[in-house]
């Protein structure tokens, strides 16, 4: 593997890479297991923030800006799926008296 410049000091993309693939395990893990709706949210945001990480990472390594691009763009799609996330469950909170995302299954009035 190369290395990369970060900050005048030099790292293997593969520690990266690592760091990555263990983001996405975490973020992986916390939707499976987690039954709270925001720790769901939370962890989807994990697992995009790693495959941007790695994105950036195959970017540089490729000496091509459209890795980085593309990791931007979906940073900006994740903010507004975020936004849109944090306030569908604020409704439902607010609605509802609801901690466990087996009770929202049935969206009963």
């Amino acid at each position: 593997m190369s290395t990369l410049d970060i900050g005048g000091s030099q790292l293997e993309a593969s520690w990266f890479l690592l760091l990555g693939g263990v983001l996405f395990t975490i973020g992986t893990v916390g939707v499976l297991v987690r039954r709270n709706p925001l720790v769901i949210l939370i962890s989807i945001e994990l697992m995009l923030n790693a495959v941007n990480l790695t994105l950036v990472v195959f970017s540089r390594q490729l000496q091509n800006m459209e890795g980085q691009l593309f990791a931007l763009m979906s940073m900006t799609v994740a903010a507004a799926e975020a936004v849109v996330g944090l306030a569908i469950l604020v409704d439902i909170f607010h609605v509802r008296d609801v901690e466990d995302v087996d009770e929202l299954s049935e969206m009963k009035g």
